[in-house]
């Protein structure tokens, strides 16, 4: 009998997640087994925002998919994704194709730009490890050149950060730790530089608990952090944004701009002809796509429905990982053809957002925490992540541990 073929494309949390349980939950003659990532290895997303600031080493964000996969069960390419063609059970690639039975698509999230013009061209997204490594660099760069040049531009040490969620809190959380060191390393005055967090909310952190953010806020203002909330970017060039509130214009020159207000899915599930709304497709309960028997979509790609408030629950790295667990036991289930499909229910344990160096705020089994409880808290929760995929062997490796 012919071994059924199983692709799992993306190397994210989610599709991690699946083929590391799925390796052990199959035997090496059941089925055969490719993950495919455009990357040999897998970055942590959720610490992006850390080696963007440069108060992590780029390296650190990522580790070896060969180290977590048993390579005598699973098939790795290192290759990226160009369609899929359902109707033919085919997965195009830039250099070839591969046929599926079970497909399993997790290919991540894109920035979302909402048509702002020029955002694309001039503005950087925490993306990816090669971009946070950009920004670094880009911020540093524009220090040295403050420095070095006789006409000095002061807008080059002006930073902003579109977004006040959890991507562009936690960038500002690492940047405004990260100041005092940069400005000594390039003999820059503190006070000539400036961080600005835009945000078209009223407020910070939408949805999450208004004690917190109080707390967040201030402590960033603390630090340097300006907020203008209730406003939108309009527009981005190379040497600034404009913004506007209400009926008021204003134009912010700035050395650096970092997009951090939007995600989508992957523009590949659109053009491969599943159902989706910016990318994402709303999932059956098994997470199998809407109206097939053999393809999963997890991840940021998927869209899962909070029954209690009949929203979408948000594409975090925990629900990814949470997929992952229930999509391997239901592609065990399809292979050996016996069983029933079990029902994807998050598990929201809790949410923490960091706000640099040892300061943090979260709410974790229903407990409000902030200060260095809730930093140790996450600094848990990465480590966790890191144990769940690759044991204790990768947390040694990876793992955070300055707890105090």
């Amino acid at each position: 009998m012919r071994k059924p073929n199983v692709v799992i494309l993306g190397g994210g949390y989610a599709g991690l997640m699946t083929v590391t349980r799925l390796q052990k939950q199959l035997g090496v003659n059941e089925a055969n087994i490719t993950l495919v990532n455009k990357n040999e290895y897998h970055y942590e997303s959720t610490w992006l925002h850390e080696a963007s600031a440069g108060t992590m080493h780029h390296d650190r964000v990522r580790y070896s998919i060969a180290s977590v996969i048993d390579q005598n069960k699973v098939h790795f390419v290192k290759d990226a994704v160009t369609s899929i063609d359902s109707s033919n059970k085919k997965v195009i690639l830039e250099n070839g194709e591969l046929s599926y039975d079970i497909l399993v698509v997790g290919l991540g999230y894109e920035a979302e730009t909402f048509g702002i013009k020029g955002l694309k061209e001039h503005a950087f997204t925490i993306a990816n490890v090669n971009v946070a490594r950009q920004i670094k660099e880009h911020i540093e760069y524009q220090f040295a050149t403050y420095k070095a040049e006789v006409e000095k531009r002061e807008e080059r040490l002006t930073i902003v950060v579109g977004g006040a969620g959890f991507t562009g809190i936690e960038f500002l959380g690492e940047l405004a730790t990260r100041m005092p060191e940069l400005c000594r390393e390039y003999d820059v005055e503190q006070e000539k530089v400036r961080l600005i967090c835009v945000e078209a909310a009223p407020t910070v952190l939408p949805g999450f608990d208004p004690e917190l953010v109080d707390y967040a806020v201030e402590h960033l203002q603390r630090k340097g952090v300006e907020f203008k909330l209730g406003t939108a970017i309009k527009e981005c060039f190379e040497t600034g944004i404009v913004v506007s509130k209400e009926d008021e214009v204003e134009e912010i020159k700035a050395g650096t701009v970092v997009w951090a207000a939007g995600v989508r899915g992957n523009s590949i599930v659109e053009k491969s002809g599943f159902e989706a709304m910016r990318g994402r497709v709303k999932v059956e309960k098994t997470l199998l796509a809407p109206g097939f028997k053999d393809v999963f979509i997890i991840g940021d790609c998927s869209l899962v429905i909070n029954e209690e408030i009949n929203r979408p629950y948000p594409p975090t790295a925990q629900i990814a990982m949470q997929q992952g667990i229930t999509c391997a036991k239901n592609i065990a289930v399809l292979v050996r053809e016996q069983g029933q499909m079990e029902e994807f229910a998050p598990d929201i344990k809790g949410t923490v957002c960091s706000l640099g160096e040892d300061d943090a705020i979260g709410v974790v089994f229903g407990r409000k925490l902030k200060g260095m409880p809730a930093s140790a808290m996450k600094k848990v929760i990465d480590n966790r992540a890191l144990f769940m995929v690759g044991g204790p062997t990768l947390v040694l490796k990876k793992g955070k541990f300055k707890f105090l």
